[in-house]
């Protein structure tokens, strides 16, 4: 279905039609189906109206102002680009996860890209046992899981020391 905004000429009424297709539209106005619901004219065209675009289908609909979630008595809530706010709770574990992951690093040497490499001589015993972190792709992980070697990923970004302030 289409719905179009129309007018009788010249432009005094404006009025909505529904029509199965454009040509359905063009087929109608042609044989003089089309009338003015106030004047009865039949010289009616399409007025001149915005688009309707759907939003795309990986977009989330906004949720109205009464279905996002109440925070926690005076906690507030963090606001994010994507959705509604996150719960406090949620917030404060993030936080808690992140000093964790921050304290741990403190302990670590940072290898960079040499870390798949690191971490394999480590656990060959190629060289002597520490802690370190760096980078790795999806299959040097994958490669250095299937072998044995025991890593985890850190879960929040890492600056690397070369790009720190």
């Amino acid at each position: 279905m289409i719905v179009y905004d129309l007018q009788c000429q010249p432009g005094v009424h404006r009025f909505e039609g529904w029509f199965a297709s454009s040509d359905d539209f063009s087929r109608q106005q042609g044989r003089g189906l089309i009338s003015c619901p106030i004047c009865d004219s039949t010289d009616v065209i399409k007025a001149v109206q915005a688009p309707n675009v759907a939003r795309k289908g990986n977009q989330l609909p906004e949720l109205p102002r009464a279905q996002t979630p109440a925070p926690a008595a005076n906690v507030p809530a963090q606001a994010t680009n994507t959705g509604p706010a996150i719960p406090p709770e949620a917030v404060e574990m993030f936080r808690a996860i992140a000093a964790a992951q921050a304290e741990a690093l403190k302990s670590s040497t940072y290898v960079g890209d040499k870390f798949a490499d690191t971490a394999r001589a480590i656990h060959y015993g190629e060289r002597d046992a520490e802690p370190i972190h760096g980078q790795a792709t999806t299959q040097q992980a994958l490669e250095l899981y299937e072998e044995g070697v025991e890593i985890a990923p850190v879960l929040f970004p890492v600056v690397p020391p070369s790009e720190a302030n």
